[in-house]
This record gives C-alpha cells, structure tokens and sequence, in this order.
C-alpha cells in the first residue's frame, strides 16, 4: 500500500524539500500552500508557479492545493484530496510558517504577535484537526505520523524575536499535548528543530538583525555552516517513516548545533 500525506507550506524551501524526498522514496503527496504574499510579512512568499513545478516534477504522485492554513475548512477539503485521490492519509507535516519580528516585545505590535501565532500555531492545530481523523480512518494496525516543523527559537531565546519564540514554543506544546491524546492510536506527534537553514525566512531574518550576508548566522551551529532545506527535510521524512514508532512526544533538533 503507498503511503499517503499532507505536506503545508509545500511551495519551497523545507516545505518543498519534503515533498520532494517524500515523493522520491514512493509517496503520494498533497502539496499545500498559500500560493501569495501576506499582509504583515515583510518578505515575499512561495507563488503558485514553485508550487506548479514542484508537482510537475511528481506527476503521479503529488497533487497541489493552493489554501491558507489558517483556513480550517481549506484543509479539511485538502485532507479530503488525499482521501479521493489516493485513498486514504498516513502522515501530515506542518511546515508553513512566517517569520515576523525586529523589535523588542514591548514594541511589537498585536498585528505581528496575531500573524504569528493564527499561522505558525493555530496552522498547525488546523492541519491536525484536519488530518488526524483521516488518519484514524486507516485500518489498525496503523503507523500515522503527525510532524511539525518548530525552531531552534522554541528552545533558546532570540534578540528582538519574542514573539517568534512564544510561537514555536507553543507549536512544542501543542505537539506534546497531541501525541498524549493520541496514545494507542498507532499515531505519532512530533516536532522537528531546524536552525538557520538557507531559505527566505532566514533571509528575512538576517534583514531583521542589518546583516548582509546570511552567512554570519553560521557560527552559531556547532556544524559552523548554514543547514540545507534538505538536511531538514531528511529529519522530518525519516520521522514519517513506519519505523520511527518509537519516536512520538518530542523534538528533534536538525539544527547543526544551534542548541547544543
């Protein structure tokens, strides 16, 4: 049987890494992504035309929705391609995210924490709402994977990014608290930690701080390098694996040392 899954911020970077090695180790996928910048993000996000080639170099296995995760209907009818399209959900991964921030928490506006928490946490807690019902549709025994992408901010604090922290932090949170209800399921929760991967977000990041090379967050991971998308995208595809039942209620740390 091929196994399925949900793949959201699917247009680039970790999101689509995913996808990709998913699909190359014989998944049928649902790539899911907003498609369009966002009011309150400073940086421009994956269009639908990445989101296009990166299906089209899966044709028969991986299927696009443009949709916000915000929009907790949008994914259950996403949920629902999967189920008619390829009969069923093994594993969902949260990647879609944004970054927002540059001030310190007593000047950051409702507007940003607001951005930050409805996608980066309230995303998540859609998708699983969504998904983990489809998943429970399997028949026992069954092997589900639900995976979420945190940060290394959930674990160390970041100058002029509290909001940012208090949002991976409680992606963490919600992901303990998800692989507790799902005891006995034969579904795992987990969480995945990447540190500064070379994406847009770390990008926007680097401009948040002045820098003019995202280079100069190297030195702060043990590995003394940026991490690629698919360095992160491997953690995350080998916690969807069936043989990762032992894993479930914690984070991975794919973050070269950042926290170490």
């Amino acid at each position: 049987m091929n196994r399925v899954a949900i793949v959201t911020g699917a247009a680039r970077g970790v999101g689509a890494a995913v996808v990709r090695q998913l699909a190359d180790q014989g998944w049928r996928v649902v790539a899911l992504d907003v498609c369009a910048d966002l009011p309150g993000v400073a940086y421009p996000l994956g269009t639908r035309d990445e989101l296009r080639r990166l299906a089209d170099e899966h044709p028969e296995s991986v299927r696009e929705v443009v949709a916000d995760v915000r929009d907790a209907a949008a994914l259950t009818e996403a949920v629902q391609v999967a189920e008619a399209e390829f009969g069923g959900l093994d594993a969902a991964v949260a990647a879609a995210a944004v970054m927002a921030g540059g001030s310190p928490l007593w000047e950051t506006t409702d507007t940003e924490l607001d951005l930050l928490f409805d996608i980066d946490v309230r995303g998540v807690s859609n998708l699983a709402r969504a998904a983990i019902p489809a998943m429970l549709r399997r028949p026992e025994p069954r092997a589900g994977r639900f995976v979420a992408l945190a940060s290394a901010a959930a674990h160390r604090g970041l100058y002029h990014l509290a909001g940012y922290n208090a949002a991976k932090h409680a992606v963490v949170g919600l992901i303990r608290g998800l692989a507790t209800d799902l005891r006995g399921t034969g579904i795992n929760a987990t969480a995945v930690s990447p540190g500064s991967t070379r994406t847009d977000m770390l990008t926007a990041t680097a401009a948040y701080y002045d820098l003019d090379d995202v280079e100069q967050f190297a030195g702060h991971q043990v590995v003394e390098r940026l991490l690629g998308p698919e360095e992160v995208a491997a953690a995350v595809c080998w916690l969807c694996d069936e043989r990762a039942s032992a894993i479930t209620g914690t984070v991975v740390h794919a973050d070269g040392g950042f926290t170490t």
